[in-house]
């Protein structure tokens, strides 16, 4: 019961900081709508600097801890009801039906991703208590080979060996490793493709009912919450697109995001070369031992081998 309570606890908080971003955005397009859209982007960039910031001094100051996982739910379907009761109008079927197919796939995509296995290392010879947070060192030595070929690596937030451990997803509430990248390179091209489309279909709709801002009281606001989600929208695309490339070039090199951060701690991307001078020095520059060229590397992702 406790466990169900601080749960839904964490989900009402998160509820909350969605309508607080949702209400902050707003007020972008209702104060400076006549602005240009990159200048409205901008100080939508910053509304949600500032919002964040806001939550984290929440956060530490009354002890309010928001789900993460529940925080894209929750922000899912709020773009969701102002399609329906706004967007859809003014768009065609064939695309209203497009959208909506799109949410339902995200929403089964992201409850998926939460619940399968990204490749958890389970052994009884493993010695929890010497677990180091960076490397492998610290199992025993008939382990380290073995951990060392499915590339496994510790992740603090779960606190376990993950296999082909790129990094912790926050918003998705698991790690991301070698049994759930596929998943997650699909619902991160899912995300990019369907908020393009509401992008595109809020468009349609601010363009046809531009001549309804007459009436300030009602289709006044309607339209400011078009614009508004549009922009949130489009932020995200601009952060996701870039981090979309990014683990493309990885699956392209056979390298995942911890291992390139922190190839430092990993001693098969390590290559000694010794000083010229023949000072006892050695210099280390990075090697990537995994790759094995751009269609076996992209083969072995799509295999999950």
């Amino acid at each position: 019961m406790l466990a169900w309570s601080k749960s839904i606890g964490r989900c009402t908080v998160s509820f909350i900081s969605v309508l607080l971003t949702q209400l902050a955005l707003f007020l972008v397009p209702l104060f400076f709508s006549a602005s240009p859209i990159l200048i409205q982007l901008t100080l939508s960039a910053l509304v949600l600097v500032v919002v964040l910031g806001f939550g984290g001094w929440c956060k530490r100051l009354l002890g309010f801890n928001a789900s993460a996982p529940a925080f894209v739910f929750c922000s899912i379907f709020f773009i969701w009801g102002v399609h329906i009761a706004i967007v859809r109008q003014a768009i065609s079927p064939v695309m209203d039906v497009l959208f909506n197919v799109e949410m339902i796939m995200l929403i089964i995509g992201l409850f998926r991703i939460m619940l399968k296995d990204p490749g958890f290392v389970v052994s009884e010879s493993f010695s929890l208590g010497k677990l180091n947070d960076n490397s492998v060192l610290g199992v025993q030595a008939h382990n380290e080979s073995s951990l060392l070929q499915m590339r496994a690596r510790y992740c603090k937030s779960c606190q376990t060996y993950v296999q082909g451990f790129d990094h912790h997803c926050p918003a998705f509430g698991n790690c991301i490793g070698q049994k759930n990248y596929v998943l997650f390179m699909v619902l991160l091209v899912g995300f990019i493709t369907a908020e393009i489309s509401y992008i595109v279909c809020s468009s349609q709709f601010t363009s046809k009912f531009r001549v309804l801002e007459e009436n300030r009281v009602e289709s006044g606001s309607i339209l400011v919450m078009a614009r508004s989600t549009l922009l949130f929208c489009l932020l995200q695309v601009l952060w996701q697109g870039p981090f979309l490339i990014w683990h493309v070039y990885c699956i392209c090199f056979n390298i995942r995001t911890e291992e390139w951060v922190n190839w430092k701690n990993y001693p098969e991307f390590q290559l000694n070369a010794s000083s010229l001078s023949g000072e006892n020095y050695q210099e280390t520059s990075f090697k990537n031992p995994h790759n094995k060229g751009i269609l076996q590397n992209v083969k072995e992702f799509l295999t999950l081998k």
